[in-house]
């Protein structure tokens, strides 16, 4: 029960990193969005971790470096398939591929069993993780092979990256969370480097790869798909520059409480159940956006949410 708790807490927060991420993304690029929320998430991890405690160890670094590597992969992937579209489509095929993927793996590699109720569960889960992702009112356009591919390797790398942490030591603490914060910035910092560099080239200040230049395209931050806010919206939300940077650094923040929540509902129950109910994090998102932007919430994400909530009761019980 406790597990599945922190995992269905997890993805709520998971949910928020996404909004505050894309709200900063209405002023920064991706790119630097994704960094200043891996560099103030590491941050966070670091302050919080004498607190917990835990043991550094070769393989848990080894592990955290990995998932951090995994993380960035699974980022790039999801912009180019959000930027392909449909969104309608494509972003719930990411967040089900990302659940069922670590789903299996715990199921048939690890051994989880479940009790009756548990499985009925996961598949109320599944369908829960459709519905609240699905972005109604979208033209619907039949995806090609391109997105389809990069939309499941984003939602096999998101899998991939719960699978990779699962494997971390219940004595590491927060290790795996910090090295992979830190390998995820080591990247994004790079990669924006070498944008500030090409822009001096052709004759452009380096800031200039900073802020974003007519139609951007939502952030994510924490690796996982924000439909409501990847898309194009002129709203001027994000008043100044300045908010954008403190809803980057918040973005960050809160994608590593949810990190943490997650490691500790791995470490506390079955990679099956925590994999299941973290991808339910556009709940978050789409709570948010309803409260803060006055965004119509659909019926059918309405109806996702709720058998969102039921399916975490089963999955507490099973």
């Amino acid at each position: 029960m406790l597990s599945a708790a922190l995992a269905l807490i997890g993805a709520v927060v998971y949910g928020s990193a996404d909004f505050l991420g894309g709200l900063a993304a209405r002023r920064l690029r991706a790119i630097v969005v994704t960094a200043v929320a891996a560099l103030s998430g590491f941050l966070a991890l670091l302050l919080v971790q004498p607190l917990v405690g835990g043991v550094w160890t070769v393989a848990d670094v080894a592990w955290g470096v990995l998932a951090g590597m995994v993380g960035v992969v699974a980022v790039a992937l999801l912009y180019a398939c959000l930027a392909i579209g449909p969104m309608s489509i494509l972003s719930p095929l990411t967040a089900v591929v990302s659940a069922i993927a670590p789903m299996l793996w715990g199921l048939l590699v690890k051994g989880d069993a479940l009790a009756p109720i548990g499985y009925a569960g996961l598949a109320v889960a599944l369908v829960a993780v459709v519905l609240v992702g699905f972005i109604p009112g979208e033209r619907i356009v039949r995806p090609n092979a391109r997105g389809l591919a990069m939309a499941a390797g984003a939602g096999l790398a998101i899998g991939a990256f719960l699978i990779i942490v699962d494997q971390t030591s219940a004595g590491g603490g927060l290790v795996p969370l910090l090295t992979g914060r830190a390998t995820s910035a080591v990247v994004t910092v790079g990669v924006i480097g070498i944008l500030a560099v090409a822009a001096v080239r052709r004759g452009a200040p380096a800031r200039s790869v900073l802020h974003v230049a007519g139609a951007q395209l939502g952030v994510v931050p924490s690796g996982h798909a924000d439909p409501e806010h990847a898309t194009t919206d002129p709203r001027p939300t994000v008043a100044t520059a300045r908010q954008a940077w403190s809803l980057a650094i918040a973005c960050g923040i809160a994608d590593a409480a949810a990190n943490a929540l997650m490691l500790l509902a791995l470490r506390t129950g079955d990679l099956a159940v925590v994999s299941a109910l973290t991808a339910l994090y556009p709940a978050g998102t789409i709570l948010l956006a309803a409260v803060v932007l006055r965004e119509r919430v659909a019926v059918v994400q309405w109806v996702g949410l709720g058998l969102a909530l039921a399916a975490g009761g089963m999955l507490a019980v099973a």
